[in-house]
């Protein structure tokens, strides 16, 4: 059978996972009598909430006498290390643009990736039948990208499809009139424009995994690329290791890859997508050959970490309350088993039973984070820091390209606050009472900026980031939150009399009935410095009636506290306490009184 391998690559929510699903149903992977309304690519609970995908997925099609093998990629910066490593499988790129915000800064980075690889595109303008739409502008866009980005003649001349991956429907021509169900014509195109797989069967082995997953049965899986020979179960090979050693290990299971299921196979040849299974440390970028014919691949980039945060053990009074996994041992298992299938991700030991943990931005660590909650876990985490690298004895701190598009209205106030972060504007323009900014900010000045950015444009703001370079270090203080806190100084369940009493004093993060302890974080303070205040206090009953009957106190509905919202808004002396059940702010010193010390030794 011949075979096609490509990559979808878009930015976030531009509809990658959505063209997916479409392509699977049109080539008739499914049985007629499957219910397919439930199954999508993004498998993840948390990408099915998000809508987001966050681990790339291989699938394959049989489409008349072809096998497409297909990679769909993360959107979001956070993830773009796989993007990366992915062009490497393929021989061609589907570049998927919404028809109406047409080029975005992801679209930049992984068309970047796309064309440095010297893989094939066709160009995919989706939602076509939005009545924003603005398909010919958007065409002549990426036209642009391609020549700015040094695309050569043959990546020039791309081909043009319009869709609506939601609808189902697809033309070759920007008519919407012309759309028509099913996407035959896009797999049509890609039999003829993407190349075939280079790769020769009858040459010794050459495997080189580009991504990693775990299973419990097998261990570390390495999914990648037949460059040039076959594979068997059973055969015996040769790990090169990127530390230059070799290894031997037998293959004990081979997967390849059909719609949304990983098949067990007996064998591979060139040009296949495949997952191996039988060296429990294999690692992306190494080669895996046959035994006596060592023949290395060029070893993959593997993008490094930019920002990292504290992981510790919950030490809070209320500890062990409403987890399951709360000792170091079991944390640090959980750690390294992520480790196992996220390159991307570095973890070292660091003070008293807590971790250092980096990863490639807020998102990517957030979502780590949040699957271990959910699996039982307590843990705290401190604010998130950038990475700080010294070369050739300058500083150097990472810099991050940034598009926003806001109301016209909101333009004012968020150059101000940007501008306050650090950021240099490199262009603006405005279409249809909207205005694109496009900045150069450092990382660490994006932290906690969502939270302000949000409601400075009443949430009609976008936002999109990519890291751009590292850049030498500027001494100016950003990302730390202007206003105080007001925090606890008792230990009980809050009540509606010390919440109504305390509401002109800020913005309360809990309601009543629920319970505190002495240094949690209750509420966001009207001023700039911290409030210690008693939330536990009941109104003093007595037997004397008041002339006038007690009032109903009505308060105001406290602000939802999530893990995004609470990982921006912290400062540096402050954690939050994660749990299966509740997100809380609290101060790293406890005590108040020992906290007043430590602030007034600081501040002398």
């Amino acid at each position: 059978m011949k075979k096609r391998n490509i990559a979808i690559i878009a930015h976030v929510d531009h509809g990658k996972t959505t063209l997916v699903d479409e392509i699977l149903k049109t080539s008739g992977t499914f049985r007629e009598n499957e219910n397919v309304s439930d199954l999508t690519m993004d498998s993840n609970q948390l990408e099915k909430e998000r809508g987001i995908t966050i681990l790339a997925k291989t699938t394959a099609v049989n489409y008349k006498d072809y096998r497409i093998n297909i990679m769909d990629t993360p959107g979001h910066a956070d993830f773009g290390g796989e993007v990366e490593r992915i062009m490497n499988m393929v021989d061609g790129v589907l570049l998927v643009v919404d028809a109406y915000e047409g080029t975005m800064p992801q679209t930049r980075f992984v068309l970047k990736k796309a064309l440095a690889a010297k893989v094939k595109p066709v160009v995919v303008i989706n939602k076509v039948d939005k009545p924003s739409a603005r398909v010919t502008e958007v065409v002549d866009e990426v036209l642009d990208l391609f020549i700015e980005l040094g695309a050569d003649d043959d990546q020039l001349d791309f081909k043009v499809v319009y869709a609506s991956a939601l609808n189902g429907t697809c033309s070759l021509s920007p008519n919407i009139e012309s759309q028509t169900p099913g996407f035959h014509e896009l797999l049509d195109l890609i039999i003829e424009e993407i190349p075939e797989p280079k790769g020769d069967k009858e040459k010794p082995l050459q495997f080189q995994p580009a991504l990693l997953d775990y299973n419990e049965f097998v261990g570390r899986i390495g999914i990648g690329r037949v460059h040039n020979g076959t594979m068997r179960v059973g055969q015996t090979v040769n790990c090169l290791r990127l530390d230059g050693t070799t290894k031997s290990f037998r293959i004990q299971k081979l997967f390849g890859y059909l719609g949304y299921k990983r098949i067990e196979i007996e064998e591979a040849e060139a040009g296949d997508i495949v997952a191996i299974a039988g060296l429990a440390d294999i690692s992306v970028g190494e080669t895996v050959c046959a035994q006596g014919e060592n023949y290395p691949l060029p070893i993959l980039h593997i993008d490094e970490p930019t920002l990292q945060m504290t992981f510790g053990t919950n030490s809070s009074p209320f500890v062990g309350k409403e987890g399951k996994f709360l000792t170091a041992r079991q944390i640090e298992e959980r750690l390294n088993k992520e480790l196992q299938r996220d390159v991307s991700l570095r973890v070292e030991p660091s003070d008293r039973e807590s971790w250092l943990v980096s990863g490639r931005g807020e998102l990517h660590l957030s979502i780590l984070i949040e699957n271990m909650r959910r699996e039982g876990f307590e843990l705290e985490v401190s604010k998130p820091q950038v990475i700080i690298k010294e070369v050739d004895g300058v500083k150097m701190e990472p810099y991050e390209d940034l598009q926003i598009e806001v109301p016209e209205d909101s333009v004012g106030t968020v150059i101000e606050q940007l501008g306050s972060r650090g950021a240099i504007m490199e262009s603006m323009h405005s279409f249809e009472n909207q205005v694109r900014l496009n900045y150069v900010i450092p990382s660490r000045g994006l932290i906690g900026f969502m939270t302000d950015f949000m409601t400075m444009t009443k949430g009609y703001g976008i936002i999109n980031h990519t890291f751009k370079e590292y850049r030498p270090y500027e001494n100016i203080v950003v990302g730390e939150r202007k206003l105080g806190v007001l925090v606890s100084n008792e230990t009980g369940k809050s009540t509606a009399y010390s919440l109504g009493q305390l509401e002109d004093r800020g913005v309360m993060f809990v309601e009543p009935g629920v319970d505190v302890y002495e240094g949690m974080v209750i509420g966001e303070c009207n001023r700039e410095n911290d409030l210690a205040v008693n939330v536990v206090k009941g109104k003093q009953l007595t037997n004397m009636r008041a002339a006038s009957a007690d009032k109903t106190v009505v308060l105001k509905r406290p602000r939802p506290i999530t893990l995004e919202y609470a990982l921006d808004y912290i400062n540096s002396d402050e954690l939050v306490e994660v749990t299966p059940v509740s997100i809380r702010i609290r101060k790293r010193i406890l005590d108040t009184e020992q906290r007043k010390k430590f602030d007034a030794r600081k501040n002398q």
